[in-house]
């Protein structure tokens, strides 16, 4: 693999251009028309797909049902990140 001076890589996403970057990435969200988003268009299936998912873990390996505060924290996290870490009043 190719190697600057510095040890690190010339070659994959990371070390290309960043307008290059944004030209790529850009295309993801274009990639599969907005009809064809089930579970934007289908809210219904995308609760069930979340279903299955929980269903596949057997109960002694899900984390947060084993610990809630890490489920807590997990929650707060998430809500930080959603709406800009603050509580609305």
């Amino acid at each position: 693999m190719p190697q600057t001076h510095t040890g690190t890589s010339t070659r994959g996403f990371a070390s290309m251009d960043p307008e290059r970057q944004r030209q790529i990435a850009s295309k993801g969200g274009k990639s599969v028309a907005p009809e064809s988003r089930s579970f934007s268009q289908n809210r219904e299936l995308a609760a069930e797909a979340g279903r299955k998912g929980g269903r596949s873990v057997p109960a002694s390996e899900r984390s947060f049902a084993q610990n809630r505060t890490l489920a807590a924290e997990a929650g707060r996290k998430g809500g930080e990140a959603s709406h800009g870490g603050g509580r609305r009043t």
